[in-house]
């Protein structure tokens, strides 16, 4: 299973670039920690799946830190975190999963 994001600032009309990303795990009672990373200068992350290692079916959470986004361009920002929390079901699938962002908003949705 792989898993990867693209976050668009729609505010400005471009990537959102150098965001921290991390992907958690749920465990039962808490969030386990699987793999951290930065978007990309297009505002991709390829992978949030560790290299050489593969995701089991469950629930698990992204968090995308824009306080620390939209704080290094001057902007305040309703969310100062975005978590997004969704269910991985087919071990052969690829999962992508975009963010569109404003300092007072955001979508997500499956894309291809």
């Amino acid at each position: 299973m792989s898993l990867s994001t693209h976050l668009l600032d729609l505010s400005l009309g471009r990537p959102a670039t150098n965001v921290a990303v991390s992907l958690t795990r749920w465990a039962e009672t808490d969030w386990a920690p699987v793999h951290q990373a930065r978007t990309d200068a297009d505002g991709r992350i390829h992978s949030l799946v560790p290299e050489g290692e593969l995701l089991d079916p469950g629930t698990f959470r992204m968090r995308f830190d824009t306080a620390a986004y939209f704080t290094v361009q001057g902007r305040s920002s309703l969310y100062p975190f975005i978590d997004i929390v969704f269910q991985l079901e087919d071990a052969q699938a690829h999962y992508h999963l975009p963010v569109l962002l404003t300092a007072h908003g955001y979508t997500t949705y499956r894309g291809s």
